[in-house]
């Protein structure tokens, strides 16, 4: 419950080889151009999520070729703690959120969204304002504006209880919170409150993405152990449908979607071979990006982002230019790799590169921590 720390001038301990482990990576553009990206990772004792997880963020100034040092670190404010699953998020008046999870331990059941605010995102040393806790649970995907101008956060507070397999009634005192919540700022950020919640079975580490679609109804895809489900609102997340399966076929793995301005829908998700609706896979490989143009009833094209197992953890942004950027991590407790690709809506369509703007497997950071 108290406030991660905020360092603006990482020293030694946060450096590159000193880390054993990082991944689950964010990206946000500024009006500057300037591109931040962020993660989270874990120390030279540390080669997983837990204890002692601490959130990373760097820039670049020439459009990702070359990335910063660590320009800013939230570390967890006490040796049982982690920091964890940050997002950053460019909110319609041009200020920069970067928001995170900390929880004592892997997850006690009931986590917390904490969040930090610059106005000035393209400064040399941006101003940040003092953490702030949003509520309870887990949020790791940008929030969603909609057509009235609510600000939409998809927070969940997992169905799994303290540790990996206590079941949820050991959470009792939030049985009334466990889902894929939807919390709302109807003023710009100034203050946060739980609307509504979906109930998608079979989920347990929610994950979940909303789009406003063009009927105005709000559609909510949820990670589940058979891949994606879904549940759809009619009152701005008030009530939501009774959760199903999607049409969309995925591993049990983090994905991303997102209206683009052309008003066509981006989705990037995962492709292995042999990958259908009903049959799971574990394999988190062949990364693809899809487009929609009729609010996610059909998808089509598929640029193949990167097809080695273990690349996962999509999120993106698209430039005003309309070149979309999608950072991804890969193989997070060997390689340690934080990724870029760079591309366009016709390279997507055509399923394959076509313009002379595609770049894939650019490297942000890479953790080179060498035992001994």
């Amino acid at each position: 419950m108290n406030p991660g720390l905020v360092i603006t001038d990482p020293g030694e301990e946060y450096a590159c080889h000193r880390r054993r482990f990082q991944g689950i990576p964010g990206i946000e553009r500024t009006p500057g151009g300037r591109l931040w990206a962020v993660w989270y990772a874990g120390g030279p004792d540390q080669d997983g999520e837990g204890p002692g997880n601490y959130v990373v963020a760097a820039t670049s100034d020439d459009d990702g070729y070359h990335w910063s040092e660590p320009k800013l670190v939230i570390a967890p404010p006490g040796d049982l703690t982690r920091a964890f699953d940050p997002v950053l998020w460019l909110d319609p008046y041009d200020r920069l959120w970067l928001l995170w999870a900390q929880s004592q331990g892997l997850f006690d059941g009931r986590a917390g969204v904490w969040c930090i605010m610059t106005e000035e995102p393209d400064a040399d040393h941006p101003k940040w304002t003092a953490p702030r806790r949003i509520g309870n649970g887990i949020m790791m995907n940008k929030p969603t504006v909609t057509a009235d101008g609510e600000w939409l956060l998809p927070i969940s507070v997992w169905s799994r209880g303290p540790g990996n397999d206590t079941p949820p009634h050991q959470c009792h005192h939030l049985v009334d919170e466990i889902g894929s919540n939807v919390w709302v700022s109807i003023d710009q950020g100034r203050t946060f409150s739980r609307r509504g919640s979906a109930d998608v079975p079979d989920r347990r580490i929610d994950e979940h993405m909303m789009v406003e679609r063009l009927d105005r109804s709000l559609w909510m895809l949820v990670r589940t152990n058979y891949g994606i489900g879904e549940s759809v609102s009619k009152d701005g997340g008030r009530t939501w449908s009774a959760g199903g399966p999607s049409r969309i076929p995925h591993v049990t793995s983090r994905f991303f979607i997102r209206r683009l301005s052309s008003g066509k829908l981006l989705l990037v998700r995962h492709n292995p071979p042999g990958l259908a609706i009903g049959k799971p896979s574990n394999d988190r490989s062949h990364l693809t990006a899809y487009l929609s143009d009729d609010d996610g009833a059909t998808w089509y094209g598929g640029l193949c982002i990167d097809e080695r197992l273990g690349v996962s953890y999509p999120d993106g942004i698209q430039a005003p230019d309309g070149r979309i950027y999608i950072t991804y991590d890969f193989s997070r407790k060997d390689n340690g790799q934080i990724l870029l690709a760079v591309f366009t809506e016709a390279d997507v369509a055509a399923g394959r590169p076509v313009s002379d703007q595609v770049r894939l497997r650019v490297l942000i950071n890479q953790a080179s921590f060498v035992e001994g």
